[in-house]
């Protein structure tokens, strides 16, 4: 396997590390050098990707790709490397590649008051973003239609794990526990997010793929039960409406549903963190929780 991702951050480095692990050649994007450094760590071939244009490096790396991992968010432009590929396609950057996983996000549901949705869930999507991340989705399907690839879609809910999550939050005095009634949201460990990769490219699985926790939940509960391991007070409750909040931050709780990711695990895929609290007890016990990749 020739692995590349483009835009190696937090969950393409995870994805990177697990599959070189497991004797996958692995090569990542950064928009800098300097980032490129953590991915040499990693044992991740580093490129630099500016989003508008491909180095001739990179064009040869390409070349020799057999599965794609596609991570950068799209803009207002649509998606940079379907914007890349251009009229010839997919196949000529990429003559080699045999699969294709794009990253998404839950947000392309919507809201549904707090509904349980699955993946043949009508999409509703309320933030330019999540509106953004519908039209890329139907851009790679058209794209590996075009050229005969299995293309999976993961759609992502909330990604946490080491170096980014509630203890770091509560450490550094961020740590907010705002309430908004009947308000639920899913989260994913990113080690998950790696772990399903893997899983799909294994077999070149396509298909859409809710990849999300088994328990949605108020988000003040995680802020509660994260204080309680760390053996400190919480924070106490504040109202979402008199929050002061960026519109990103708001726009978030503009959505509400239940996500269920029982389509993956019908194939035989097994959750290692289901639950936020295995996860924050793993992620405390084991001292990863403030670990930066």
């Amino acid at each position: 396997m020739r692995l590349m991702i483009f835009g190696a951050g937090y969950s393409g480095k995870a994805i990177g590390k697990l599959l070189g692990s497991q004797g996958a050649s692995v090569a990542g994007t950064t928009r800098s050098v300097e980032k490129g450094k953590a991915l040499e760590d990693m044992g991740i071939r580093p490129f630099v990707f500016d989003g508008a244009s491909l180095s001739e490096p990179l064009r040869a790396e390409l070349l020799e790709t057999t599965h794609l991992v596609q991570s950068i968010a799209p803009g207002s432009e649509g998606d940079p490397l379907i914007r890349l590929c251009g009229q010839p396609g997919i196949k000529a950057l990429m003559p080699k590649l045999e699969w294709i996983v794009y990253l998404s996000t839950v947000g392309v549901y919507g809201d549904h008051q707090g509904a349980w949705v699955n993946e043949e869930s009508e999409l509703k999507p309320v933030s330019v973003r999540s509106v953004e991340r519908v039209d890329a989705e139907q851009a790679w399907q058209v794209v590996a239609a075009r050229a005969g690839l299995p293309l999976s879609i993961l759609r992502l809910s909330g990604i946490y794990g080491p170096g980014r999550n509630t203890f770091m939050n509560l450490a550094n005095g961020t740590a907010r526990r705002l309430v908004k009634k009947d308000q639920v949201f899913n989260r994913i460990r990113v080690e998950d997010i790696a772990s399903a990769t893997a899983f799909l490219a294994g077999p070149k699985t396509g298909g859409i793929f809710n990849v999300t926790d088994d328990m949605p939940s108020p988000p003040q509960d995680v802020v509660t039960e994260a204080a309680r391991l760390m053996e400190m007070d919480a924070p106490a409750e504040q109202p979402f409406e008199t929050a002061e909040l960026t519109p990103m931050a708001r726009s978030f709780y503009g959505e509400n549903k239940r996500v269920s990711n029982a389509k993956i695990k019908s194939l035989g895929f097994n959750f290692q963190y289901p639950n936020y609290m295995m996860s924050l007890a793993d992620l405390l016990g084991s001292g990863t929780w403030n670990q930066r990749g």
